[in-house]
């Protein structure tokens, strides 16, 4: 056999390394990472029920995992990441060397959130593959099979039906998207047709996929929950009761001294009015009709604070996972009434058994991260002048597009969290190395001056 027809095992060599970068740290740990949440999740498709926002279609992937102690989901979940930053580099002209693909997933897996969200039992890691998966629909197009836009349109739906936050961001990207249409920019041609279908796609996918499961045709419910929270720690809800109060009409006035001052709190902690009131059931009706209240009586106040929400959002963006034992309390307690032979690989791992730090892991991540968002706006605003390429000037705004779009949900809808702006920062850091790599390839294509001139 000659030199040349040999099988080249570079390729699988890569792709298995790079899965295995994304799980060291759930190896590391002796169990995928759980989060408070994670047991809820689990819970829509056991009990049938829909819940305060937990996707039922993220609870079932879970459940398909449960027998091999959800290993399998967070193979999956980096399997998928490995792809989509595969795929983003040959669509950017940089998928022809396994090793050049390799390096990019060792920085990402070292000096960013990547492998701690991918090895993490939460829907966390499909927002970062969602706003890849729209990028290269809107922009790369051209370069993909059918196949591969197949898959890009089934990752974003069900991205979206994996979390409300995610059909959000999406929604927010394909009107991006639009406005920069309509800006007829030369250098930034979106396509629009693919993402507004897999946008449609992942809406019946989240509203389908609730009525199988539990029987109600009907989103991932708590969205004013959410809001009510960052409100009552906005000081808003606070400042209304005061004036409106007593007042029969409104249940909360009752509680109007016992308001906590976090929106976690409101939600999560059992005594809070919110609870007592009957929770996101019960009490939706009147939380809707106080924000609606409050937008009207205070719309300064309301466009203020959601400015500083989003502001805040954006600058936090450390690496965070749940390493408190008392944290993950709720999420054991349920693993432990619905998946009982999990529970003593999940006791044993070191995030329940020998707690660990982070904070180490954030010298070097949020710089990394901040550095990178400042190249790519630079990329983005000095396109022209920079000689930057198209494609990576496209990767720059959807990038940044996603960021500031994320931040303004997670700020204004929530409240400013560093685990919603890390999930899709390392994003930034993807994006910088794929513009770096491309400026440095193009700089070694370039004839020396008066080389042509040698030649003749």
């Amino acid at each position: 056999m000659s030199a040349t027809s040999r099988p080249s095992f570079a390729w699988p060599f890569a792709a298995f390394a790079m899965l295995a970068a994304l799980l060291v740290p759930s190896l590391w740990n002796g169990f995928p990472f759980i989060f408070p949440d994670t047991g809820g999740y689990l819970a829509r498709p056991v009990e049938g029920t829909l819940g305060l926002g937990r996707s039922a279609f993220y609870g079932a992937f879970l459940l398909f995992g449960q027998a091999l102690d959800f290993w399998p989901n967070v193979v999956v979940q980096a399997a998928l990441t490995v792809w989509l930053v595969v795929l983003t580099l040959r669509c950017h002209g940089l998928g022809d060397r396994p090793q050049l693909a390799l390096g990019v997933m060792l920085l990402l897996a070292i000096g960013t959130s990547a492998p701690w969200f991918a090895g993490q039992l939460m829907p966390d890691i499909f927002v970062a593959a969602a706003v890849l998966a729209m990028h290269l629909l809107a922009f790369r197009l051209e370069n993909l099979s059918t196949l591969e836009r197949a898959a890009l349109l089934a990752v974003i739906a069900a991205s979206i039906a994996s979390h409300m936050a995610i059909l959000a961001l999406c929604a927010g990207m394909v009107i991006a998207l639009l406005l920069l249409k309509a800006m007829r920019n030369r250098l930034l041609r979106p396509r629009l047709s693919a993402v507004k279908f897999a946008l449609a796609c992942g809406i019946a996918l989240a509203l389908v996929s609730n009525f199988v499961i539990a029987g109600k045709f009907a989103f991932t419910p708590g969205g004013e929950s959410f809001l009510f929270g960052r409100l009552v720690q906005d000081g808003i809800v606070a400042r209304y009761l005061h004036e409106r109060c007593p007042d029969p009409s409104i249940r909360l006035c009752e509680y109007k001294t016992d308001l906590p001052a976090i929106a976690d709190d409101w939600l999560w902690e059992a005594g809070t009015p919110f609870n007592k009131l009957g929770g996101w059931k019960d009490y939706a009706p009147e939380e809707r009709r106080i924000i609606l209240d409050t937008i009207l009586l205070y719309p300064g106040l309301h466009a203020v604070t959601a400015v500083q929400a989003t502001l805040t959002q954006l600058t936090l963006f450390k690496t965070e996972v749940s390493l408190n034992p008392w944290h993950n309390v709720p999420a054991v307690g349920m693993l432990q009434e619905l998946a009982p032979a999990v529970m003593p690989h999940l006791r044993a791992a070191r995030q329940q058994e020998k707690p660990f730090d982070l904070e180490v892991l954030n010298y070097l991540h949020v710089p990394l991260a901040a550095l990178a968002m400042i190249g790519l706006i630079s990329a983005l605003v000095f396109s022209r002048r920079l000689h930057v390429k198209p494609e990576t000037a496209a990767l720059s705004f959807s990038v940044l597009s996603a960021l500031l779009i994320n931040a303004a949900i997670s700020g204004v809808f929530s409240n400013p969290v560093d685990r919603y702006q890390s999930r899709l920062a390392w994003l930034a850091v993807l994006a910088a190395a794929i513009a770096a790599l491309a400026a440095m390839q193009k700089t070694a294509r370039k004839p020396l001056a008066g080389h042509s001139a040698d030649l003749e």
